[in-house]
């Protein structure tokens, strides 16, 4: 046998199969010295139908129990049956894999899922030592170079590392999940430290609460840093985004104007789609562009005057038209827009939406989403994270899904040729992906990314999602991910959650979820061809999350006034910026 070819000696063996079904293979120890030196999350090799094939599976339970079993007749006792209490070690295992020493032309491979199933009585052996050695290496050389994601090692086997498929991570969406300082953000870092190293990424990162500005920061800055405009802000530099109200499609613009209950609702909304459509198409002729003033709709992201808009809303609310006398009559639509008007002049000025109401003239340009485009959806630089941290909370489902829905289209009409995939990376996302909302504008804003996750794939679009709460996250969303990094969750549904997701064979590794050390995690679907537990790699530059040392700090830095009196300025301003 060569070095790389994993060794089960008769004499090492751990026990015999005894039960087989489809799911898992129950055997019982004969060596139990062996099998107090191993514990559940173990690896285990069966022997299967050919000499040269093993099946590979993870231990998921171990049981002792006693049996009576009967003595032979014994000649001087004088009656009754002699009874004997024997120890059995049951263990169950769930088949993961194939390793095969001989595949055809090829040597020591191993491939996901069982092609048979070992017999009853099979040999079954505990991978340990140089044989794990062995398996963990021969996962990373399956990979090909270029599609390899180092992510950390083998809680197993330390010396091992941990690869997963970079490809098949990305373009089948992916969850991250963990709780409150599980280490979710070094992750996430961790991620777009590996993606930096390659010549085009292309991730943009929501980023909720500025947590990953250092990663945007020094020498060798990791990502390209924005920021969404807070309300404080009309005017800003090169890095701060506005997303102006010309962005917003019909139904984002009813959902956000329009009061359903309302009996004149159906009226407002018409004469609103009427206007929008009216000045959309004025504009493309004074911009000269008549070939797409014939095509547009009321939904193309084309600039118009918001002022005109309420002008316009206004004569109708206030026509006059003439009666069949000679006197005039009330218009059709005379009284039944003051509310809807009302709404709409209230929403534009409220500070908390400056972000699309209030952007600077350069931003109502034809020209401006060309440049947004080129600066989000670019490969120069290749990562954005997007700093959201001074939205108001009530109001991010909104922007957060307008967004990313402009993303989407914009890279939907891509032409297929020159289409480079890109990830949405959903920092927080139970705050904008919640699993129930009542809000028509932010249940608009859900439905974008809930139509990124069923048909994004097709378009080169995938997502990263990341919570620290999976059961508040759109069961949608997350049921259309096919890998899942999942590090410490101590909350009972948030682990019910993950269970749901996983296969039921994979039961026994997700009981192990409220156990995971801090940087530890289960790392399960397409993306890694043996799913098992891993300790993550911290990156280099570690995002601005890090749990604050409440006793410590406590016993050395005191509060000052003056920093107090400059938050209470700050929150007044709605602004982190010094005047």
């Amino acid at each position: 046998m060569t070095d790389s070819t994993l060794e089960f000696p008769h004499d090492a063996a751990l026990g015999r199969a005894f039960r087989i079904d489809t799911a898992s293979v129950w055997a019982e120890a004969t060596d139990h010295d062996r099998l107090t030196r191993i514990g559940v999350g173990s690896l285990i090799a069966f022997q299967g139908s050919k000499a040269s094939e093993y099946l590979i599976g993870m231990l998921d339970r171990v049981t002792r129990d006693l049996q009576d079993d009967v003595v032979e007749d014994d000649p001087l006792a004088d009656e009754g049956v002699p009874i004997e209490a024997q120890q059995r070690d049951l263990l169950r295992v769930v088949l993961l894999g194939t390793y095969r020493t001989v595949d055809g032309t090829r040597t020591n491979t191993f491939k996901r899922g069982a092609d048979s199933y070992p017999l009853v009585d099979s040999i079954c052996w505990v991978l340990e030592g140089s044989n794990l050695q062995k398996l963990m290496g021969l996962l990373s050389q399956q990979l090909e170079p270029e599609k390899r994601l180092l992510l950390g090692t083998f809680v197993a086997d330390p010396t091992a590392k941990a690869v997963a498929d970079g490809d098949r991570l990305f373009q089948r969406h992916a969850a991250l999940l963990g709780s409150t300082g599980s280490g979710k953000s070094w992750s996430v870092a961790l991620i777009l430290e590996r993606a930096h190293a390659l010549a085009h990424p292309n991730l943009i990162v929501f980023d909720m609460h500025g947590e990953y500005t250092p990663l945007t920061t020094g020498k060798d800055p990791v990502a390209n840093g924005l920021r969404i405009a807070g309300p404080a802000e009309s005017t800003g530099d090169a890095g701060t985004l506005f997303l102006p109200w010309w962005l917003l499609n019909q139904e984002e613009m009813q959902a956000l104007l329009l009061d359903r209950s309302e009996a004149n609702a159906p009226n407002q909304a018409a004469r609103l789609l009427h206007h929008v459509r009216e000045l959309k198409h004025e504009q493309l002729l004074a911009e000269g562009r008549t070939d797409l003033a014939q095509r547009f709709t009321v939904d193309s992201p084309v600039p118009f005057g918001l002022d005109e808009l309420l002008a316009r809303l206004e004569a109708d609310d206030n026509e006059m038209v003439p009666g069949a006398t000679s006197r005039d009559v009330a218009g059709p639509f005379k009284g039944k827009l003051t509310r809807f008007i009302a709404r709409l002049r209230s929403r534009v000025e409220d500070r908390r939406y400056g972000f699309m109401f209030a952007p600077p003239k350069s931003d109502v340009g034809y020209e401006w989403l060309h440049e947004l485009a080129k600066k989000l959806l670019g490969t120069s630089p290749g990562i954005k994270v997007i700093d959201f941290s001074e939205v108001p909370s009530d109001v991010l489902p909104v922007v957060v899904g307008v967004l990313a829905r402009v993303l989407y289209e914009i890279h939907f009409w891509t032409d297929e040729v020159v289409r480079t995939p890109v990830t949405f990376v959903c920092d927080e996302a139970h705050l904008y992906l919640p699993a129930s909302v009542a809000d028509p504008a932010e249940q608009r804003a859900l439905e974008s990314f809930e139509r990124i996750a069923k048909e994004g794939r097709k378009y080169g679009i995938s997502l990263l999602v990341v919570s620290q709460r999976p059961s508040d996250v759109s069961r949608t969303v997350l049921s259309q991910c096919n890998n899942f990094i999942v590090l410490r969750l101590t909350n009972d549904q948030d682990q019910s959650v993950v269970k749901r997701l996983m296969p039921d064979s994979m039961e026994g590794i997700a009981a192990a979820l409220p156990l995971l050390d801090v940087g530890e995690a289960l790392l399960l679907g397409d993306a890694i061809i043996l799913p098992t537990r891993i300790r993550l790699d911290p990156p280099k530059v570690k995002p601005a999350s890090a749990t604050r040392n409440f006793w410590t700090e406590w016993n050395e830095t005191s509060v000052e006034d003056s920093d107090l009196v400059a938050a209470v300025e700050a929150m007044r301003a709605q602004t982190r910026t010094k005047a």
